[in-house]
């Protein structure tokens, strides 16, 4: 008969069956199952020109400003998509989110919830700011973030001799109208059209700044989309192709000189984006719901407009809004009091803009008070050193434009004053020196604004 199990037994055979059923579970469910995943606190949704380097490069910034280690990155569940992981002092794994589909992704995902900060590569719109008016107002102080400068670069093939267009021709060009490389002095055959996809910020930019103005829309045989560093590969492979991208996202293509109606000919240079006198220039946002309780939100806002925030913007190629003193070429064309300034005094790369309608600093202006107090604390400027030129869009009146141009350069005054700066002087020159067309509502606010000069 065999014999009976003793207690010695049981206990032997009781480990092997938790061995055997520990082994099991191991072969059969990786650890990775089973080990605590990293707490989501931060949601980002929208433009694809944000989100594609400057969005991650930001947060992996703030994410080492608040102390987290190892901070990495890794793909999301989608394209466009990515997650950036650190830990913390004690461990814990956190994870930031990022889903770069275009910005009005963003501003619907601030809606239904599943964002904490919307990205744009332009402002919000009217339909936008409505839908979102229970959380407050999205166009105020404190929601509406100008975090970087960006430039719509029109690019082409390198090998492409053109090398200016008018906003007119571009409209022209991509609505289908100029087929040919022919009908604009350059040579190719038939012109290839490339645009961004109809979720992007980039192309709103562009519908926007040129083919609206012109009464224009997209013609329907543009290949559309939704990146903006695969768009200018296409480009840059294609002797016949032009597009638009962000200026981060030129790469291999090359970039034509703009003009926009009276305007010089501009280049997408740092200097005429920083300032926006660059006719396709356009400011790059984070908006964020008032009274937002996600600390990991404010702190990505705020850390965003510090100098190491605003050395990354300049980092990931695009221009951030830390406030130079720049070298003005003299032109023939300017006018007498402006050729003394261009000569003798040195411009700063920031222009003061006004709210639509009225004669208040915008929100971007608001910052760039403070931006400009503290470089001329630093350089020692604050008395006598400084004039502010105000500018206009034409009136019946030529004196109306010039008064109405010098009314606004003394509410920078008075704004700068608050800050300790006596001013050398301060001038309206109206509508002179235009930097956009002032055929359409969006050009003469463009127009309105004023310089700053130092000597």
């Amino acid at each position: 008969m065999p014999r009976a199990m003793t207690a010695s037994d049981k206990d032997l055979w009781g480990r092997t069956l938790s061995m055997l059923l520990l082994g099991f579970i191991c072969y059969a469910f990786p650890w990775s199952v089973f080990a605590a995943q990293p707490e989501t606190v931060l949601r980002i949704q929208g433009s694809n020109t944000m989100g594609a380097r400057l969005g991650p490069a930001l947060v992996k910034g703030m994410l080492e400003e608040e102390g987290m280690r190892a901070v990495h990155q890794t793909p999301g569940d989608r394209e466009n998509e990515v997650h950036i992981l650190a830990h913390d002092a004690n461990g814990n794994e956190v994870r930031v989110e990022l889903a770069a589909h275009g910005s009005s992704t963003g501003f619907a995902a601030l809606k239904d919830g599943s964002a904490d900060l919307a990205a744009a590569s332009r402002p919000i719109k009217d339909a936008e700011s409505r839908d979102l008016s229970s959380f407050g107002d999205l166009r105020g102080h404190q929601a509406e973030q100008v975090i970087a400068i960006d430039g719509l670069a029109i690019i082409l093939n390198p090998d492409n001799p053109l090398r200016a267009l008018t906003t007119a021709q571009l409209a022209a060009v991509f609505a289908g109208e100029v087929k040919t490389w022919e009908e604009l002095g350059g040579k190719g055959g038939a012109i290839h059209i490339y645009a961004r996809d109809d979720q992007s910020g980039t192309y709103d930019t562009f519908k926007e700044l040129v083919l609206a103005r012109q009464g224009r829309t997209l013609a329907g045989t543009a290949q559309r989309f939704e990146s903006n560093d695969k768009l200018s590969a296409a480009v840059s492979g294609d002797p016949q192709g032009i597009g638009f991208v962000g200026l981060a996202s030129v790469n291999q293509a090359r970039a034509l000189a703009i003009a926009d109606g009276d305007s010089q000919t501009m280049p997408p240079s740092a200097e005429l984006i920083a300032t926006e006198d660059y006719p396709l220039s356009r400011r790059l946002f984070f908006y964020i719901r008032p009274g937002e309780q996600n600390r990991w939100a404010k702190a990505l806002v705020h850390f965003a407009q510090s100098p190491r925030g605003q050395a990354i913007v300049d980092q990931t190629g695009f221009v951030a809004q830390q406030v130079q003193a720049i070298k003005v070429q003299v032109q023939q064309d300017m006018p007498e009091s402006y050729r003394e300034l261009a000569t003798n005094a040195q411009r700063l790369s920031v222009n003061f803009r006004f709210q639509e309608g009225n004669a208040n600093l915008d929100n971007k202006a608001l910052r760039d008070v403070q931006r400009v107090l503290d470089y001329l604390k630093q350089a020692d400027k604050l008395q006598r050193k400084v004039v502010l030129v105000g500018f206009g869009d034409p009136k019946a009146d030529p004196q109306r434009a010039e008064l109405l141009s010098k009314l606004r350069a003394m509410a920078v005054r008075r704004e700068l004053a608050k800050g300790g700066v006596t001013l050398k002087d301060v001038t309206g020159l109206g509508d002179e020196l235009p930097v956009a067309a002032n055929t359409a509502e969006e050009g003469r606010i463009r127009n309105r604004r004023v310089e700053v000069w130092v000597y």
